[in-house]
């Protein structure tokens, strides 16, 4: 009877705190970085994304995304820079508005010199350079890279994982300013995405297109957007549908003119 008469509080005491804890709704609320999109990260046009999370004895869940105020890069003048570059094993100094006027520009990004995927789209750009001199335009390559490692790369033989002798410069973005204002910077890792970018003569970008790490690029695909883009460009009346290349059949950007495109389908 004593050990009934003692554990009568303990038990009561157990209950008034679990009673207590009931009442008291549990509320988390999680706001995520701005890293916290993969591994891409623009300073130009991420927000802070904020989760909520309520549980209680009715459940309720909401997911907030603020939208951002700034401009996309596609349709807008590419931001300018003046950078350090390698070409013809020479230190050279690129200055993208130079090109205004004159050149439309195949402006890529790749993460860092001496690695795998990297040199496959180096030299394939390089081995077609011609092909996209035909249609007036540059190409020019970028990484967070100084230009002493450039260098180094193309005096490097191919067989070895080099570039050999290139035909267009090697722009180098050590303090990785071009990278962030193109939004294809990892912060945390401190390289750049596989981030393209085809440039008009007006200096507006017209295309754009971005990799992960693993993943390389078509130099076929670029080409064959940049036509794309060319064509609509001296045929402002005429759009370019999918899979498009010179001689195919464009379409009107009109309901009922378009349909002579459809019906040849």
């Amino acid at each position: 009877m004593a050990s009934s008469a003692t554990s009568t509080p303990f038990i009561s005491s157990i209950a008034a705190a679990a009673a207590k804890s009931m009442a008291t709704p549990l509320c988390k609320t999680l706001t995520l970085p701005n890293s916290f999109t993969g591994t891409r990260k623009s300073i130009q046009s991420r927000v802070p994304r904020s989760i909520s999370l309520t549980r209680g004895s009715h459940s309720a869940k909401s997911f907030v995304v603020k939208a951002s105020s700034e401009l996309p890069l596609v349709g807008n003048v590419a931001p300018d820079f003046e950078a350090e570059a390698v070409f013809d094993q020479e230190f050279i100094k690129v200055k993208l508005s130079e090109y205004i006027g004159k050149k439309y520009v195949v402006l890529f990004f790749y993460p860092l010199d001496f690695t795998f995927v990297c040199p496959t789209e180096i030299t394939a750009f390089s081995d077609r350079h011609e092909e996209f001199e035909e249609m007036n335009t540059e190409v020019l390559g970028v990484s967070v890279d100084s230009v002493f490692s450039h260098l180094a790369w193309v005096q490097t033989d191919r067989k070895s994982g080099g570039l050999g002798d290139l035909k267009y410069p090697l722009i180098s973005d050590v303090t990785k300013s071009i990278s962030k204002s193109y939004g294809v910077l990892i912060p945390d890792q401190g390289v750049a995405l596989r981030g393209l970018f085809i440039i008009d003569k007006e200096g507006v970008i017209q295309h754009s297109t971005i990799n992960n790490l693993a993943i390389g690029r078509s130099v076929d695909e670029t080409k064959r957007t940049l036509q794309a883009l060319q064509y609509v460009q001296e045929n402002p009346d005429e759009v370019c549908p999918a899979g498009w290349k010179p001689g195919e059949k464009s379409m009107k950007p009109d309901p009922k003119l378009s349909k002579d495109y459809f019906a040849a389908l």
